[in-house]
């Protein structure tokens, strides 16, 4: 039987500590799959035990990079053979240039190795972009990611429990984090090399994968290919978990339609926090809450974990303390770092706690802009153009001004094969649910690929250096 979070043996203590335990118990149960391989526990285990071998027997340093290039399978069972050597895995891109991937094997650490991990032993780092040109890497210890498998089960309930669909690459930690929890639980995970809709639905539709981590581009693309061939309804899914991004909450209906029996469940989280708030996807929800704090999670708003709390409604920086907490960067000095003060933590992000408890995202510290006098979230305004039919991407950037402080410029890439909607069309769209001040007044077409940072999210830096120099792919918009 899966596990429960109500009695757990010493091996879950550790992230890889669970194979072993899955392969005595249950050794012929699937635990990893892809395409083309598939692993029970019991090989699972003996792989990882090879690659334990392999990594002594050539002396490798205390932190491993794995290539970018490994396959999704590949990369999950040489982080479990890194870390079951008591040494730490450093998760690599396939989108880093050879430049940007040898300056961070470079600055890994390399002391401090443990012959016998413990839960305050590192084991894992992550890279998400930052603000010098090079990545953030973060380090991890296995508590904070076992503490994430532990109030998953104690917040989403016994379907957390179940096999889990990770349909992308394991250097996006939101995918890792679903392939971990399913060989976590012993109900095992199924990986995609490349996401396809089609292979994702079939997976979904067999019943072998009950529980499914997706972010929304992903969910949009199910929801279109399930449209266009008329599928029915998929009865076996039990758990969707969103997060990367926004969801479109327009969409929950149809989400709702197409997984009928599902919890499906929108989360807030940081790279360095993990876990923060979750609530049940609600399409009649404020378009900024975000959720309730998860049960391990405690909140504070205000300039300082130790001011006294700011009243409901009023924003300010979001501090956290959880047990899920990073360790430290491996690139110490990023301007955009998060903050800490003892054991709370801040990623810099502004928001408010409502009069009921709700979590409100306001945005991220480092994009606020101040127009007309006024503070302005561009991920509130960009959150109202994505929810127009005809907008695909959004963009909202401010240029300098002399008068009003930032003129409020839109950039959009809006549906192929579609006319543009009328920039005044757009305009009215955000002043009907948003202050007037936040509608921008300059409107942008993008022609090509839509920017994006490694991690699939877009690249409002390189559109805002688009926009200050007038690149070509930039189109006026009347």
């Amino acid at each position: 039987m899966p596990l429960h979070e109500s009695a757990l043996p010493e091996p879950f203590a550790l992230v890889h500590g669970a194979i072993a335990h899955w392969a005595r118990e249950r050794p012929d149960a699937l635990a990893l799959a892809n395409e083309s391989c598939r692993l029970s526990f019991a090989q699972l285990h003996a792989r990882v035990q090879a690659q334990v071998r392999r990594l002594d027997a050539d002396g490798a340093p205390a932190t491993v990079l794995l290539p970018g290039h490994a396959s999704a399978l590949d990369a999950v069972v040489g982080l479990l053979g890194i870390i079951a050597s008591g040494r730490c895995a450093a998760m690599g891109d396939a989108q880093w240039p050879d430049g940007v991937a040898q300056a961070m094997a470079a600055r890994l650490p390399q002391g401090g190795r443990h012959d016998v991990a413990t839960p305050l032993s590192p084991f894992y780092i992550g890279f998400t972009s930052g603000s010098t040109g090079l990545p953030k890497g973060f380090m991890r210890h296995h508590r904070s990611w076992v503490e994430s498998f532990r109030v998953s089960l104690r917040d989403f309930g016994p379907a957390a429990a179940t096999r889990v669909l990770a349909p992308g690459r394991m250097s996006h930690s939101l995918f890792l984090f679903g392939a971990l929890l399913g060989l976590w639980t012993g109900a095992g995970a199924v990986l995609q090399e490349r996401f396809s809709a089609p292979r994702a639905l079939d997976a979904l539709t067999s019943g072998a994968t009950p529980q499914l981590v997706a972010v929304p581009s992903q969910l949009v693309l199910l929801l279109e290919y399930a449209e266009r061939r008329r599928l029915a309804p998929i009865e076996g899914v039990e758990l969707v978990l969103i997060s990367g991004a926004r969801w479109l909450r327009e969409r929950t209906p149809a989400l709702r339609q197409l997984f009928p029996r599902a919890r499906i469940v929108e989360f807030y989280g940081a790279s360095e926090a993990s876990y923060i708030a979750w609530m049940d996807a609600d399409p009649t929800a404020p378009a900024q809450a975000v959720g309730r704090p998860f049960s391990n999670v405690q909140l504070h708003i205000g300039p300082h974990p130790h001011s006294p709390p700011l009243a409901p409604g009023q924003p300010g920086l979001i501090w956290v303390r959880s047990p899920m907490l990073f360790m430290d960067y491996v690139n110490p000095g990023d301007a955009t770092a998060a903050l800490r003060v003892g054991d709370w933590l801040s990623v810099r992000d502004f928001g408010y706690l409502d009069a009921n408890g709700l979590l409100h995202l306001c945005g991220r510290e480092n994009r606020m802009l101040v127009t007309q006098g006024k503070n302005l979230f561009p991920e509130e305004v960009e959150a109202r153009l994505l929810a127009h039919g005809g907008v695909v991407q959004a963009s909202l950037q401010g240029l300098a001004d002399g008068l009003r402080g930032a003129r409020v410029h839109a950039v959009l890439q809006c549906r192929d094969g579609v006319a543009p909607p009328p920039a005044q069309d757009l305009a009215a769209w955000c002043r009907a649910a948003l202050e007037p001040f936040k509608a921008p007044r300059h409107w942008w077409l993008w022609r090509g690929d839509w920017p994006q940072t490694a991690s699939g999210k877009t690249d409002h830096a390189a559109i805002g250096r688009a926009l200050a120099t007038g690149a070509p792919a930039l189109r006026a918009w009347p």
